[in-house]
C-alpha cells in the first residue's frame, strides 16, 4: 500500500510541475495538491481527518500570519520609496554620475536597483522602478533584451538580503535565522550575481557599442512630468535603512521598515504639514502596498497547507527515492548545480513552484542542516525563477512593457543565471555544507 501511495504522490508531483510550467494558478494548484495529499496520507494511516483539519488545513495558513505581515510592511516601504520620488531621484543621480558611457551607466543602475531591492519587495515596486530604469537604458541605446535582462537580474540580486523574501522562506524552514553567518553568505551571493550581470553587460555591449551611436546619459529627458529637485540628498540613504538596521543592529523586520518609511516621509516633507494630511499619506501608501501583494498573500496562505502535509507524506517517498537522492551535502550541491534550470517555469527547484514539495522530500529523506537546505533552495529560486523566468509576474510585465520576446529574454539571461547558480551553490557548500 505504501509503495502504491508513493507512486501516486510522485505522479501528482510531476503533474504539479507540469501545471506550474504551463502557467497554471499556483494558489489553486497547491490547494488541490494539499487536499489530495492529505487524503492519501489519511488512507495510508499517517494522519487522521481530525488532525488533518486542525494541523494542516487550519494551522497551516495560521502559521504564515507573521510572514504575511512582513510582506505587507515591505510592500508599504517600497510604495513610499516610489511615491516620495526617492527611487526616481536615486536612479537619476546615478545616471548622471555614469556620464557618457552606457556600459558604466547600466552597471551602476544594476547596482542601485540591487541595493533598493535588498529591502523593497513586491511586483508594484518592481514595476514602478522599472518604468524609470528601462526608459533610461533604452534611451542610451542599450538593446531592449539586454536592458530588461540586466534590470530583472539586478532586482533578483537584492533578494538574497531581502528580509521579506527571507521571511517567506523562513516559514518553511522554521528554525532558520537571519544571523551573521547567513548575512555573510547572502552578501557574497548578491555580489556574485552583480558581478555576473556586469560580465553579461560587458560581453554584449563591447560588440554592440562599436556600431551604435551613443547618447549622453545626462542629455536624456528621464521623466518630463516629474521633478526630483526638492528631494534632499539625505533621502537617498532611505532604501538601505531597513537592511542596515537588520544587519548591524539586529532589528526585527517590521520596526526596521517603519523607521525607514517614516524617515523617507519626513525628509521628503510628506509629514508635518497637518495631521490629516500625514494620516492620509500613511494610510493610502499602506493600502496601495497591500494591493500590490494581494495575489502573493493568497498564495502564501495556501502554500503552508501543502508544506505541512508534504512532511507527513514524505515517508511514502522513501521506498522509491531513498536510494536515488545524494546522501552527502557535496553530492546534493553538485546535483543542484547541474539541474539548476529546473528552477525555471515553476519547476522543482524553485520554492515558488514545485520546490515546496522538493523541500519536504529532502527534509524527510536526508540528514541535511536547515541552513544548508535553505540556501540550497534559495539560489535557484532567486537566480533562475525571480531573475530569469518569464513566468514570474514582474518579469512578464517587463517583457510586455519593453516588447521583448520570451525567446530573446531567455537566450540572454538563462546561461548567466546558471553560472550564478553554480558559483553561489559553491558558496552554499563552503558556508553550510561541510
Amino acid at each position: 500500500m505504501e509503495l502504491f501511495i508513493g507512486i501516486i504522490l510522485i505522479l501528482s508531483y510531476i503533474a504539479l510541475a507540469i501545471y506550474a510550467a504551463k502557467g497554471g494558478n499556483l494558489m489553486t494548484g497547491f490547494l488541490v495538491m494539499a487536499v489530495f495529499w492529505l487524503a492519501l496520507s489519511i488512507i495510508g494511516g499517517k494522519i487522521s481527518w481530525q488532525e488533518g483539519m486542525t494541523d494542516i488545513l487550519q494551522a497551516g495558513p495560521e502559521s504564515w500570519g507573521a510572514t504575511a505581515v512582513n510582506v505587507i510592511f515591505g510592500s508599504w516601504f517600497g510604495k513610499i520609496l516610489v511615491d516620495t520620488g526617492i527611487a526616481s531621484k536615486l536612479i537619476k543621480s546615478v545616471t548622471e554620475l555614469g556620464g557618457d558611457d552606457p556600459f558604466i551607466v547600466t552597471v551602476l543602475l544594476s547596482i542601485v536597483s540591487g541595493i533598493i531591492f535588498t529591502a523593497t519587495f513586491g511586483a508594484g515596486a518592481v514595476v514602478a522602478i522599472g518604468v524609470i530604469v528601462l526608459p533610461i537604458l533604452l534611451s542610451l541605446g542599450v538593446p531592449k533584451y539586454l536592458a530588461v535582462t540586466s534590470y530583472l537580474m539586478s532586482v533578483g540580486s537584492g533578494m538574497y538580503l531581502n528580509p521579506v523574501l527571507f521571511s517567506q522562506m523562513q516559514a518553511i524552514f522554521n528554525d532558520m535565522a537571519y544571523d551573521k553567518e547567513y548575512i555573510r553568505w547572502a552578501s557574497m551571493a548578491m555580489i556574485v550575481q552583480l558581478i555576473f550581470i556586469s560580465l553579461m553587460l560587458f560581453s554584449y555591449m563591447k560588440v554592440f557599442s562599436k556600431n551604435r551611436k551613443i547618447r549622453k546619459a545626462w542629455a536624456i529627458d528621464l521623466n518630463k512630468e516629474e521633478t526630483t529637485d526638492n528631494i534632499p540628498a539625505i533621502a537617498l540613504i532611505t532604501p538601505i535603512i531597513p537592511t542596515a538596521l537588520a544587519i548591524f543592529f539586529s532589528w526585527a523586520t517590521i520596526p526596521a521598515f517603519i523607521v525607514g518609511s517614516l524617515f523617507g516621509l519626513i525628509v521628503c516633507g510628506k509629514i508635518g504639514s497637518s495631521w490629516s494630511e500625514t494620516s492620509r499619506i500613511i494610510s493610502s501608501t499602506f493600502y496601495e502596498g497591500v494591493i500590490d501583494v494581494a495575489g502573493l498573500l493568497g498564495f502564501l496562505f495556501i502554500l503552508p497547507m501543502f508544506n505541512k502535509i508534504s512532511g507527513v507524506a514524505a515517508p511514502f517517498f522513501d521506498p522509491i527515492l531513498g536510494g536515488i537522492l545524494p546522501k552527502t551535502t557535496l553530492g546534493l550541491a553538485i546535483a543542484f548545480m547541474i539541474f539548476a534550470p529546473l528552477g525555471l517555469f515553476r519547476g522543482p527547484l524553485t520554492i515558488f513552484g514545485a520546490g515546496a514539495a522538493t523541500v519536504g522530500i529532502l527534509n524527510a529523506l536526508g540528514n541535511y542542516s536547515t541552513p544548508f537546505l535553505f540556501t540550497l533552495m534559495y539560489v535557484p529560486t532567486i537566480a533562475m525563477n525571480l531573475s530569469a523566468c518569464p513566468t514570474q509576474s514582474w518579469n512578464l510585465w517587463a517583457l510586455n512593457y519593453s516588447k521583448v520576446s520570451v525567446k530573446n529574454f531567455m537566450k540572454t539571461g538563462v546561461l548567466w543565471a546558471w553560472l550564478i547558480c553554480v558559483c553561489n551553490l559553491i558558496l552554499v557548500f563552503i558556508f553550510f555544507g561541510r
